[in-house]
């Protein structure tokens, strides 16, 4: 369990190659308060080593400027086509790394533990989700793009069940 009244701050990251939805909070358990948040992307003409690339540099960036205490990803659980999970299992893997040599603890979550922390309803659809954070975040709008949205609730699933 979290200790409460205390705010920490969470960077949560919804896993891709070609884009990589971040979304920082602050939360003590009971309030959540959105820092900031966005997509990464790489072009896909780029081969893959250098996208890889791309995605650590800039995760080294997100890191350095958000300062998060922890971070939450979306773990890769289901893929219909083997080459784009073996793609998002690399970068992945670089996002580890960053994560890793920044000295930050990483908690995955499926998109089921998402779903059951956000909504209570594991089959919950993406905008019930969506609404669920907006509400969570106290945001004017649903997050946009969906990436963000997504690692928005990778984050504030941390929060919660730190809380």
């Amino acid at each position: 369990m979290g200790e409460t009244g205390r705010h920490r701050r969470i960077l949560g990251i919804d896993p891709g190659l070609q884009a990589i939805g971040f979304g920082c909070i602050e939360s003590d358990g009971n309030d959540h308060r959105f820092i900031d948040g966005g997509v990464i992307t790489t072009p896909a003409s780029d081969e893959t080593p250098k996208r890889l690339a791309t995605i650590y540099d800039h995760l080294q960036e997100l890191l350095a400027e958000l300062k998060p205490e922890l971070v939450s990803m979306e773990k890769l659980f289901f893929v219909r086509n083997i080459t784009s999970g073996i793609s998002v299992a690399q970068a992945q893997g670089v996002m580890m790394l960053a994560c890793r040599q920044a000295r930050l603890p990483l908690i995955e979550y499926t998109p089921l533990q998402i779903k059951m922390a956000i909504s209570g309803y594991g089959r919950a659809t993406k905008d019930q989700v969506q609404i669920m954070v907006q509400k969570l975040l106290n945001l004017s709008e649903k997050p946009k793009p969906d990436h963000c949205a997504d690692a928005l609730g990778a984050a504030l699933t941390l929060a919660l069940e730190r809380g």
